[in-house]
């Protein structure tokens, strides 16, 4: 199996089947990206500009996330719905000595959230995101089913149950936590009709460009079956408002324009009470994951400073909590 080293040459062996004029890779550089997965840009020599998402066999592998292969079939089905998402170019088979791996062709775009919601660049696209977000969820949501791979299907009740597992685990002592968990468990709505969700749809996973506003929904690797308001609330997690909490649909934009664009597109009618149960559950999940990150950090196992960081916004999350469950009673 290659080392990190090795990628740039296996890309280039790689390129003549990648396209039919192309006899080498060049450029090849790793860009920043999760601790489980490697993210590389790089171009051919006929033009072609193409990204490799790649697994490395020191990765470990959460029960959650999707094999790459199952991925890229997801890109190739959400696609011709008119979802915003980079073209499959290649499925890495063992012997392209890639590992676990696709090819897709290179969006351009931003995807810091920090630059989203505040730079001058995008304050022509902002206005517009929110309704845009709610067109393409809509166009992810009514994906068919039939030809998927098969898929996990989660519904309210089965991701608390999850999270409050890892929760006990930590054995925190958190009590906003645990009148959430209640709380919640309490308001479960019943999953209705599972529709292809993407998991992690919010500021961060989306490429947006200066002009042409959302270009790209990347990171699939939570994808699944279950609630479309799963996705709809996510999106409107504090965390993902980069500050701009005014706004609460990814920092830039209102409920009522990603509810509206949800609804015109097809996706048919959520209410706000609904997305906001959803957006109060994603709290909580990104609560826990937070104290995950400082369990990880004050056992030895990782200690970053980022970990402690993200560990400390546990905080804000609880603060997230009171002011969802105050609102919705």
């Amino acid at each position: 199996m290659l080392a990190t080293m090795d990628v740039p040459a296996a890309l280039s062996a790689l390129a003549p089947r990648l396209s039919p004029g192309a006899a080498t890779a060049l450029n090849a550089r790793r860009l920043s990206g999760g601790a489980s997965l490697e993210t590389w840009a790089f171009d051919l020599d006929d033009g072609a500009a193409l990204i490799l998402r790649r697994r490395p066999p020191s990765a470990l592998m959460s029960d959650t996330a999707l094999p790459l292969a199952t991925e890229a079939v997801l890109l190739a089905a959400v696609r011709p719905r008119g979802a915003p998402v980079p073209e499959v170019v290649h499925v890495c088979a063992p012997e392209d000595g890639l590992g676990e791996a696709y090819l897709m062709r290179r969006l351009e775009g931003e995807t810091l959230g920090k630059r989203i919601v505040r730079d001058e660049a995008f304050a022509g696209v902002r206005p517009g995101l929110a309704r845009r977000c709610g067109e393409v969820l809509a166009a992810i949501h009514a994906t068919p089913l039939e030809g998927l791979p098969p898929l996990a299907t989660s519904d309210a009740a089965n991701e608390l149950q999850r999270y409050e597992a890892v929760y006990r685990d930590l054995r925190p002592q958190r009590p906003i936590f645990e009148a959430a968990f209640r709380w919640l468990e309490s308001r479960a709505p019943p999953l209705e009709r599972p529709v292809l969700v993407h998991g992690d749809f919010r500021n961060g996973n989306l490429m947006i460009h200066p002009a042409s506003g959302l270009v790209g929904v990347l990171d699939w690797e939570l994808a699944h079956l279950g609630d479309p308001a799963e996705d709809l609330g996510w999106i409107c997690v504090n965390s993902w408002r980069f500050g701009q909490w005014r706004r609460p649909v990814g920092g830039f934009g209102d409920y009522q324009d990603l509810l509206d664009g949800h609804a015109a597109a097809g996706g048919g009618a959520v209410s706000l009470e609904r997305l906001l149960f959803w957006q109060a559950l994603g709290s909580l999940k990104w609560g826990v994951m937070c104290l995950m990150m400082y369990a990880s950090f004050a056992s030895g196992a990782d200690r970053s400073i980022e970990r402690a960081m993200i560990g400390r916004r546990a905080s804000e999350a609880e603060i997230d909590l009171v002011l969802l469950m105050g609102r919705l009673g």
